[in-house]
């Protein structure tokens, strides 16, 4: 990241200031036992069947993960909605709709929209209500968009990812300072504690070509302890196209073009280290790197200054700052899976039929049997 704290206000995002140990932050252990508490009460009344698990009649896959943040949901959603396609399938996404905007769509349902165009997606906090409303247009599979916590709704599948950089959500501290911290909300970025990975079904390890060998090798044997005879999958995260907004226009460039090209970066993910480390790895010159929280509204002063070079931004950005007059650069990346990409089509194969698709085949073989 750019030393200059001016210019880069990822200094002072909540999870840099978190990963710090000692100070005012320790006072969050407090709540976050109270959270940890709460949680582990909700999820043994949802395991000893006292709290309702609806289901739909459509199969569920649920694509989630154990922390805050950035994890690489939406590029999974959409290798799975692809995978499902593949399969003569017909998916629709359901999510909750998370800071949906004036346009009453939020910032990855925007990019989906542009990555897949003709797939339903329906945004609603009541996920069995959104799951229903979807039903109705037709799917006969719902990928659930950030899922494993929401447990009310049933779901055929739970796919779980792990972000290999940051595992437990928090970046790694300053060197000699140990590992990164692995707690619970509000002092970490943990939403579960890490064993409740052993309720998935298949595990996704993203952004696997972060970590040194010997690393990965280290946290693929934890996860193993902590998920025993779970699937395994690794995956990167892969550049797969390049956009020049102007105009309101989207016109696709090579990604050879940021090659020695100067940029300012502008990034409202949650992992934002992971996006500079992409536009730096395609060759870009990052001059700066204006990394806001996940989801951020942009206002005209998070932008003033940036009129000098070419802004490179994420995906998952440039629906909000196409109009800003900018000369901007989007970066489309995509979900490459490395190992254990058998395993989870075996696990999408074994989906079972919904019931509009067994009313098709009965068409089907009533016409032609």
């Amino acid at each position: 990241m750019s030393e200059n704290p001016a210019r880069s206000p990822a200094r002072g995002r909540v999870e840099a200031r978190l990963a710090r140990r000692g100070g005012w932050v320790e006072l969050l252990r407090l709540p976050a036992a109270l959270f940890g508490a709460a949680a582990r009460l909700r999820g043994a009344l949802y395991d000893r069947g006292l709290l309702p698990v609806l289901s739909l009649e459509t199969p569920v896959v649920s694509v989630g993960n154990l922390t805050v943040g950035g994890t690489g949901k939406t590029p999974m959603v959409v290798w799975v909605v692809r995978a499902l396609q593949d399969r003569g399938r017909r998916p629709g996404i359901l999510s909750r709709g998370y800071r949906r905007g004036a346009r009453g769509a939020n910032d990855e349902a925007r990019m989906l929209a542009r990555l897949l165009p003709d797939v339903p997606h329906v945004q609603d906090p009541d996920r069995v209500a959104g799951g229903q409303a979807l039903e109705a247009t037709g799917v006969d599979v719902i990928v659930l968009d950030d899922g494993f916590q929401h447990r009310r709704l049933h779901r055929d599948l739970d796919l779980v990812l792990v972000d290999a950089s940051r595992p437990w959500g928090l970046p790694a501290p300053s060197p000699g300072e140990g590992e990164a911290l692995r707690a619970l909300l509000p002092r970490g970025l943990l939403r579960e504690t890490p064993r409740a990975l052993g309720r998935a079904d298949a595990l996704v390890l993203t952004r696997a070509d972060a970590r040194d060998p010997r690393e990965l090798a280290a946290l693929r044997g934890e996860l193993e302890r902590l998920a025993p005879d779970l699937p395994l999958a690794l995956a990167r995260h892969a550049p797969s196209g390049l956009s020049r907004v102007a105009g309101g226009r989207w016109e696709p460039c090579s990604l050879e073009d940021l090659a020695g090209l100067e940029v300012d970066l502008v990034s409202g993910v949650g992992n934002p280290e992971a996006f500079e480390a992409t536009a730096r790895g395609l060759g870009a010159v990052a001059a700066s790197h204006r990394a806001y929280p996940d989801h951020h509204d942009y206002r005209p002063a998070d932008l003033a200054g940036l009129e000098q070079r070419p802004v490179l931004t994420t995906a998952k950005d440039g629906a909000k700052l196409e109009g800003a007059g900018l000369e901007l650069y989007v970066l489309d990346v995509e979900l490459e899976i490395v190992e254990g990409g058998e395993v989870l089509g075996t696990r999408l194969d074994g989906l079972p039929q919904g019931a509009r698709a067994r009313e098709r085949q009965a068409l089907h073989e009533g016409l032609h049997g």
